[in-house]
């Protein structure tokens, strides 16, 4: 039997000194759910380890699924800042455009969802229960009518604030 040399510089670490974790999302699972499992709320099923669109089983457990959590909690993990002019002028089909490219993404990824769109005093906010859907948005925003984009990442909390002007 031969020993592994571990690399230069690396040191192993015991179970008691892992570091804490570098990103922190409450929402998140901490262990594996009961397979299957229904979100009461709305409907997703756990199946084959993740959340899916399927036709709900019969000895399914009842089981809230992050997404409507958040939505629960009012706490989202994505904000996108709508401002200027052009929103102004143009609102109806932003948000037409907002709810197609949120519908495309929840129909394959059930957690990706907006729980609001709210008016501000120069534009609008819009809030998501994923960092992704909130990128997207952004970045369908800036595809669709040009503009600036701002990205503000903040790892620590598993959060995105999105910014789009024009």
């Amino acid at each position: 039997m031969t020993s592994r040399i571990p690399p230069a510089g690396f040191q192993s670490i015991r179970r008691d000194q892992l570091r804490p974790e570098r990103e922190h999302d409450s929402y998140k699972l901490q262990r594996k759910l009961p397979e299957p499992a229904v979100c009461p709320d709305c409907g997703a099923v756990y199946h084959a380890g993740h959340w899916q669109w399927k036709e709900r089983p019969a000895d399914a457990t009842e089981v809230v699924c992050a997404a409507c959590h958040r939505i629960r909690d009012h706490f989202p993990a994505g904000f996108v800042h709508i401002e200027g002019p052009f929103f102004q002028g143009h609102r109806d089909e932003v948000t037409s455009l907002l709810q197609h490219h949120e519908s495309h993404a929840k129909a394959e990824h059930p957690q990706e969802r907006i729980i609001a769109i709210e008016d501000t005093p120069d534009g609008a906010l819009v809030t998501t229960t994923d960092i992704h859907l909130a990128r997207n948005l952004g970045e369908a925003l800036h595809d669709a009518y040009q503009g600036e984009l701002e990205f503000h990442y903040n790892d620590a909390e598993k959060l995105l604030r999105v910014h789009w002007w024009r």
